[in-house]
């Protein structure tokens, strides 16, 4: 009996540390673990803005690079909340470094997963911090059992809406707001 205990908690495991990488919708669009943070991106319908912004900005190869990176991805809709000619403004050539900024202020280094995050906020007592590759800080806080707020260094707020999109060289997660750094 111990024994048939112990085969199906290990069979449990398994299966859910399986599933934790299986391949996510974001969009309508499946995005397969096996590519990395770009090739999935180029096929969600919902983060086309986001693609046109990072080819703006000259990060393709970066983020199509070894990582392991963590992107906190806006998606077209938080990027229309911005003021109206903002994204045009920003993917002129004259605007590269406040874009790229912008855009490197979303990456974290490491591989930032629903656990990993919840985790660091329990350890930080409630508001883990991480530092983004653009050199800033991003504040991180659960809002209920499953759910948590990514905070800029000017108090802006976002929900991670779609958690866990894992990538060959990172994860995902999607974002209802842009972020800004100071």
């Amino acid at each position: 009996m111990k024994l048939l205990k112990t085969t199906l908690l290990l069979s449990a495991v398994l299966l859910t540390s399986n599933a934790a990488f299986a391949d996510v919708m974001v969009g309508g669009q499946k995005m397969m673990a096996s590519k990395d943070i770009i090739d999935n991106a180029i096929n969600s319908p919902d983060h086309t803005t986001l693609v046109a912004a990072v080819k703006a900005a000259d990060l393709v190869e970066t983020l199509k690079g070894k990582g392991p990176f963590t992107v906190f991805a806006p998606t077209n809709a938080a990027f229309a909340k911005l003021p109206a000619g903002t994204v045009d403004t920003l993917v002129k050539p004259e605007s590269k470094a406040t874009l790229t900024k912008i855009l490197t202020y979303h990456v974290v280094p490491g591989k930032y997963d629903f656990m990993a995050l919840s985790a660091a906020i329990k350890k930080q007592s409630g508001g883990a911090q991480l530092a983004t590759v653009s050199g800033g800080k991003l504040t991180f806080k659960m809002n209920g059992m499953h759910n948590i707020t990514v905070m800029d260094e000017a108090g802006n707020t976002a929900n991670i809406s779609t958690y866990d999109v894992y990538q060959s060289n990172g994860v995902i997660n999607v974002i209802d707001n842009v972020l800004m750094p100071k």
